[in-house]
């Protein structure tokens, strides 16, 4: 259910002119309420109802930052920017895989669901902190 949710996130993501920060930070929140109504589901059905949001939600805000951050990169910069960012986007799977793995092993599954709520939720707060912050207007964050 949730490549459905990714395809229309991606068929958004194309009607989409900019990518801003309010967008990654409502993305994000989306994406952690919708894994946090995952985690209570009481059946399968009603389980991927809510993968299709969390799907939309998260392709909402992968293209949304890798296309915020090649817009605001020097051009001369922009290889290396993306680098890094993939670096790090990809660099917390071999640690994060296993943990979450080992949550579900010791608690269930939908803990470890819960625990891909906690990210986004905790993403969305990273990202509202840095909206904020006051030189935001300076950097161009906060219109982006």
């Amino acid at each position: 259910m949730a490549p459905m949710g990714s395809v229309g996130g991606a068929l958004l993501a194309a009607w989409r002119t900019r990518p801003t920060l309010a967008l990654i930070v409502i993305g994000a929140t989306v994406f952690g309420g919708a894994y946090a109504v995952a985690a209570v589901m009481p059946n399968w059905i009603c389980f991927g109802a809510a993968m299709v949001v969390v799907g939309a939600a998260s392709q909402t805000v992968t293209t949304s930052i890798t296309s915020l951050v090649q817009l605001s990169t020097e051009l001369r910069m922009r290889g290396r920017v993306m680098a890094l960012l993939l670096t790090v986007a990809l660099g917390g799977q071999p640690v994060g895989a296993p943990l979450v793995g080992r949550i579900a092993d010791s608690f269930g599954p939908r803990w470890a669901v819960a625990v891909g709520a906690a990210a986004g939720f905790v993403a969305a707060a990273i990202g509202w902190a840095l909206a904020r912050r006051p030189d935001a207007a300076a950097t161009g964050a906060s219109e982006q």
